[in-house]
């Protein structure tokens, strides 16, 4: 599973010219489901998203989370995160999870962070989007839970 995570001041997502969700300030996920993907995945994805200390405290460092902010997320699922360029010029997709899958552990992992208390928006799974939002700092962080796996597996 593969988070592109930025710190927006505001985001929305809009769908054949209407704006379909949107949020102030908080977090814009742009996620991809992989195969192999499980529920473990969307846990720690979750979990790391939630608690990730990337808001300016007081004295301007980022020290405060999702939860100590009052963030918004806006979750928008993007298989093209699954995109391998290593060979040819056209990306192969062939490591994104089929659509069944895909859109299940998406449900999961917007369910996850509002039982982790987030106020979540989202795009609508498989649809063209239009995603529009405004970086704050800027700050974008790549989580990838399939780097967690191989770690885990390592001596």
């Amino acid at each position: 599973m593969r988070a592109v995570v930025t710190r927006v001041s505001k985001a929305h997502v809009e769908i054949e010219g209407r704006v379909a969700a949107g949020i102030g300030g908080g977090l814009l996920i742009l996620l991809g489901i992989a195969v192999g993907d499980t529920l473990d995945d969307v846990r720690y994805v979750a979990k790391k998203v939630y608690d990730l200390r990337i808001f300016r405290d007081a004295a301007g460092a980022m020290n405060r989370s999702l939860a100590d902010v009052g963030g918004e997320v806006l979750v928008v699922s993007q298989f093209t995160l699954l995109g391998d360029v290593r060979k040819g010029r056209r990306p192969s997709f062939t490591g994104a999870a089929p659509s069944e899958l895909g859109r299940a552990l998406y449900e999961a992992l917007v369910a996850e962070l509002r039982a982790l208390g987030a106020t979540v928006a989202t795009g609508e799974f498989g649809a063209t989007m239009s995603v529009s939002s405004v970086n704050d700092g800027p700050v974008t962080i790549l989580i990838d839970s399939a780097q967690i796996r191989k770690n885990r597996q390592e001596p």
